[in-house]
């Protein structure tokens, strides 16, 4: 990611010397002299900016908030109950640790804290449920399973969006909030034309704050296919690989006949899957933190 920044430091660069041309004429030196100051300062912050990543990948996030999503999988309706399950209980969990919580979209929740990144990124990959479903007659253990995806919330200068790469359009929400919010469209829909990436809001009340949820979520996710196309540079940042979903690919199983929970990648369990689901995940976030 650092190559876009210098390549903007580059056309800072550019701009400078040819505004310093203009401080020769008395007319124009104050404005002139402004602007290169202006200019030196959004190069100082590109710099700062590029300074501070050469961490990995992880240390440079992990002050971040998070915006995290469920996706249903593999199991049809079964696995859309469990996505509902599991954004469930890391809302709670989120709650319960004093982290502020916000639902952006159906299936996607913003955890802002100093240290959410951090806390929430090894959360990422295929959660596997084995449980007998309501709708099950025959008493049998359905298999099914959901995706968790945890991405940083980036601000622009982490990864600038040319505005003219944005299609806008504003539509009326289609959920609760009395006749006005009805009335007036609020809703916000962006399209990014060069990787056709879609992201709606809709959960606010005014259409200003609707496109700044949108744009994060843009942002975030743009972030995602950036950091695929160099997996082989930062292939230690585990919080994108979420696999396809298959059944095989798994990060934990909840076992809910035996009441376990298995964590697969240090080969651990723990007991009380209804206590862990209410978002009491403390422990289990930490002792697979403490092995990684």
């Amino acid at each position: 990611m650092d190559d876009y920044r210098k390549i903007q430091i580059q056309e800072i660069d550019k701009k400078i010397a040819g505004t310093r041309s203009l401080l020769s004429d008395p007319s124009l030196r104050e404005l002139a002299q402004k602007e290169i100051d202006e200019l030196e300062i959004q190069k100082k912050a590109l710099e700062e900016s590029i300074k501070s990543t050469q961490k990995t990948p992880e240390e440079s996030l992990d002050n971040r908030n998070v915006i995290l999503e469920v996706k249903g999988a593999a199991g049809g309706e079964e696995a859309k109950l469990w996505k509902k399950e599991l954004l469930q209980m890391y809302f709670k969990f989120a709650q319960k640790k004093g982290f502020n919580v916000e639902q952006i979209e159906e299936n996607v929740i913003k955890i802002s804290d100093n240290n959410a990144f951090k806390i929430f990124k090894y959360e990422a990959g295929v959660h596997r449920v084995q449980r007998v479903p309501s709708t099950e007659k025959r008493g049998r253990i359905h298999t099914s399973t959901a995706t968790v995806s945890i991405l940083p919330e980036l601000e622009d200068i982490d990864l600038h969006i040319n505005p003219e790469d944005i299609q806008f359009e504003a539509f009326r929400s289609g959920g609760h909030g009395g006749q006005n919010v009805n009335k007036v469209s609020t809703a916000v829909r962006l399209t990014h034309k060069p990787t056709k990436l879609v992201v709606t809001a809709q959960t606010e009340r005014f259409q200003a704050q609707n496109r700044e949820i949108a744009m994060e979520l843009l942002r975030s996710r743009l972030w995602e296919i950036e950091v695929e196309k160099r997996h082989e540079e930062i292939g230690s940042l585990k919080s994108t690989q979420v696999g396809r979903g298959m059944r095989a690919e798994k990060i934990r199983t909840y076992n809910f006949p035996q009441d376990r929970l298995t964590d697969h990648r240090i080969n651990k369990s723990w007991h009380n899957l209804e206590s862990i689901l209410d978002g009491n995940l403390e422990e289990i976030i930490e002792q697979f933190q403490k092995q990684n």
